[in-house]
C-alpha cells in the first residue's frame, strides 16, 4: 500500500506549520494508496473529528491535542488513531490494519496511538489520559 505525497504533505502542514487540526485519511483501493479524505481548521475541535468519521467504514486519523500541563506549560501532542468500527466490512478492517505500520512509518513525529473501534475507545478522556 503506498502513501500519496498530498497525505505526507497534508501531515507535514499539520505538524510544522500547524495549519490542521487534524487530517482524516482514507484507503483508496483502486489506487493502493493512503489518500487525504477531510482536513479540519485549527479552530475547530475533537468532536469535529469524530463526527467526521464514518460509522461503518475504517480510516486513519491523525490529530493534534494541545494542552496545558500540570506545571501551566502549553503543549502539543500528535496522536495517530485507527478507527475500525465493528460493524465495517472484514476486507477493509483487513486492508486498514495490515497497512497501518507502512502508513505510520511515512509520518514522523506521533507520539501516541490510538486503535477504536467504536466511540468510547477514543473519547476525549482516553486522549487526555495518554497526553498527560
Amino acid at each position: 500500500m503506498g502513501v500519496a505525497d498530498h497525505s505526507k504533505s497534508t501531515y507535514l502542514e499539520l505538524q510544522r506549520k500547524k495549519v490542521f487540526r487534524y487530517v482524516v485519511f482514507k484507503i483508496n483501493e483502486k489506487k493502493k494508496e493512503v489518500v487525504v479524505e477531510k482536513t479540519g481548521g485549527p479552530s475547530e475541535n475533537y468532536d469535529d473529528l469524530t463526527a467526521s468519521l464514518p460509522e461503518n467504514d475504517c480510516r486513519y486519523a491523525v490529530y493534534d491535542f494541545d494542552f496545558v500541563t500540570s506545571e501551566n506549560c502549553q503543549k502539543s501532542k500528535i496522536f495517530f488513531i485507527t478507527w475500525s468500527p465493528s460493524v465495517s466490512r472484514i476486507r477493509a478492517k483487513m486492508l486498514y490494519a495490515t497497512s497501518k505500520e507502512r502508513f505510520i512509518s511515512e509520518l514522523e513525529g506521533i507520539h501516541y496511538e490510538i486503535q477504536a473501534t467504536d466511540p468510547t475507545g477514543m473519547d476525549l478522556e482516553v486522549i487526555r489520559e495518554r497526553a498527560s
